[in-house]
């Protein structure tokens, strides 16, 4: 079905930002999203698996505890929205196929543990650990570990037990994955996978017996403007140590303050996130949800500052990514990594 415009796409991004998100009109028909799941559908009925979440768009992501459903974010569900996300927060988590693909997969895990209430099985808690435990404010994690699936990336299996039991759900649902060949020297990782293979060979053809329908926190319910909601986001994002991230960042780039058209930092900083974030944390053996949102930090702070490259691109390259790598690893030595979906 052809996608309806909106009448407020084509606002100026100043009166856009003055929108209200329930005043949106949002829907999951005819994007993206609906795509996807009709995909993720298909792949459970694949499997035998009789669970077909209920999704409704929502700020961020997340699977509401006892709901077997999926919250989307807003902001997928409109291309203008998607380039206004990448704007102010560097990037639009489940933006391309591949990547929302994978998000829904996890979530799905989330989904059908809710909808059997998987966790409070013995079997569950012996593989996964207590579902019960408390969610950390941070992880540290392990790289070399080899008792974690990775699916997501930055090692998210590692960060809380319920994490880890979506996770090997979403490699053990994922068409082709492989995963007895991929994880044949993961002797704890493979285990879990075979557990998930036999529990989800006993609920073949079974009704889930939680078939709550009800949506939570709903984008449609937001009080926020985009304005509010990216101004909330960005001093999420900014944290402790901003004086000194803004030192660095003088140091490296310069406050525009002529006419001259040079490139902005801002810019720079959004375009090299995705090559920064492995590149930083392969050589930290850290969580790349860590160099992630200390670079959105940076993008923040070089839009407040008006800053612009000083020389070239090429030079400050290698300059830029020294001084990632250095904030991510105070960022480490103060509170450790966090995790964020």
């Amino acid at each position: 079905m052809k996608r309806r415009k909106p009448a407020w796409e084509d606002l100026p991004e100043e009166r856009l930002l003055a929108r209200r998100i329930a005043g949106l009109g949002l829907t999951i028909r005819g994007t993206q999203v609906e795509r996807a799941l009709r995909r993720l559908q298909r792949e459970l009925a694949g499997r035998g698996l009789r669970l077909r979440p209920h999704c409704w768009a929502a700020l961020e992501w997340f699977s509401p505890d006892g709901v077997p459903g999926i919250a989307v974010p807003f902001y997928l569900l409109n291309p203008r929205l998607q380039a206004l996300q990448r704007r102010y927060a560097g990037e639009a988590e489940g933006g391309n196929a591949r990547d929302l693909m994978r998000i829904l997969r996890h979530e799905a895990g989330h989904a059908i543990d809710n909808a059997f209430r998987l966790r409070r099985r013995a079997g569950w808690r012996a593989a996964f650990g207590p579902a019960s435990r408390r969610y950390a404010g941070s992880y540290r994690p392990r790289p070399g570990s080899r008792r974690y699936v990775q699916h997501l990336g930055g090692w998210y299996s590692q960060s809380h037990p319920a994490e880890d039991f979506a996770e090997t759900f979403a490699v053990w649902l994922t068409p082709g994955s492989g995963w007895r060949r991929r994880y044949a020297d993961w002797p704890p990782a493979l285990a879990k996978l075979h557990y998930v293979d036999g529990l989800m060979g006993e609920l073949r053809d079974c009704a889930p017996p939680v078939r709550s329908r009800q949506v939570i926190e709903p984008a449609r319910a937001s009080r926020l403007t985009l304005g509010q909601y990216y101004r909330r986001l960005a001093r999420r994002q900014r944290g402790p140590g901003a004086p000194r991230v803004d030192a660095a960042l003088r140091r490296l780039f310069v406050a525009r303050m002529d006419g001259r058209r040079r490139t902005r930092a801002a810019r720079m900083l959004r375009e090299e996130l995705p090559v920064l974030r492995r590149r930083v944390a392969r050589e930290l053996g850290v969580s790349e949800y860590l160099v992630r949102e200390v670079v959105l930090r940076m993008i923040e702070r070089c839009r407040s500052m008006d800053l612009v490259l000083r020389a070239s691109r090429r030079d400050a390259r290698p300059r830029l990514a020294r001084l990632v790598a250095a904030e991510v690893a105070h960022s480490m030595r103060q509170c450790g990594p966090r995790h964020t979906l």
